[in-house]
């Protein structure tokens, strides 16, 4: 399961003693449409029953940017099939697709960002400079995490996990609009439930490994570390002269 390229190893094969192993294509395949599910729910009303390019968004970069990453999605999908199907031919080819695609999302993400900073979007309980700390970080973890991915690509194990939590890493703005109080325009909260996303990641590879994958473990953390110190980070002079300073050149 990669939305980049992955290549057959002997870590592919299922170890002596861990059965658990020969369910990889459909964890990971689960997983995908588990995120597939988790997106459309998320923007469901707002973006894909509104007709996706009809939708009232407020800007063309917006549409761009929902395009970029519901292909995303709809890769990591595909992809995952592809592995469950044995065509791990296709899946290679798409992985340079993938790869592209991953680029090209981390570039309208900031513009998607920046673009929400200059309307004074994001959430209308928090400092639209604040707030702007939240999307830019999403866009640097994904970034950092897909570069190690394309990197492992020779190693999939590694390799399909790394890319598992680069796409958890972009859930929240999903999971915030979800029609559900708790969670509703609350990053912070999104944030927490997102997390249950690698609770069952390391629950897996415990199940089928006996072990943790090294991959899931520091990621994991990176992704965890990350969004956790943000905001505060959000909140001092330097951030808020640097978003200030975005600010005035957007405009």
């Amino acid at each position: 399961m990669a939305a980049v390229v992955a290549h057959p190893s002997a870590a592919t094969k299922p170890s002596i003693g861990l059965p658990g192993r020969r369910y990889d294509h459909v964890f990971f395949s689960a997983m995908a449409l588990l995120v597939l599910v988790t997106v459309f729910v998320g923007f469901a009303r707002t973006y894909y029953l509104a007709g996706v390019f009809h939708a009232a968004l407020p800007s063309r970069i917006i549409h761009l940017h929902g395009a970029a990453f519901s292909c995303w999605v709809l890769l990591l999908v595909t992809q995952a099939s592809l592995v469950s199907a044995g065509r791990v031919d296709i899946h290679r080819r798409l992985g340079i697709a993938g790869f592209l695609m991953a680029c090209l999302m981390v570039l309208l993400g900031v513009l998607a960002a920046t673009d929400a900073l200059v309307r004074s979007g994001g959430n209308p309980n928090t400092d639209p400079k604040v707030f702007y700390i939240i999307p830019m970080t999403d866009m640097l973890v994904f970034a950092i995490l897909v570069f190690f991915a394309f990197r492992a690509r020779a190693n999939p194990p590694a390799h399909k996990r790394l890319i598992l939590v680069a796409t958890v890493a972009l859930m929240i703005a999903a999971i915030a609009r979800w029609p559900v109080a708790l969670v509703h325009r609350n990053p912070v909260a999104a944030a927490l439930l997102s997390y249950l996303f690698l609770l069952i990641l390391v629950a897996y590879d415990f199940w089928s490994t006996r072990k943790v994958y090294r991959a899931t473990l520091w990621a994991g953390a990176f992704l965890i570390f990350v969004q956790q110190v943000r905001i505060p980070i959000g909140k001092t002079a330097a951030w808020q002269a640097f978003a200030a300073w975005v600010l005035s050149i957007a405009r």
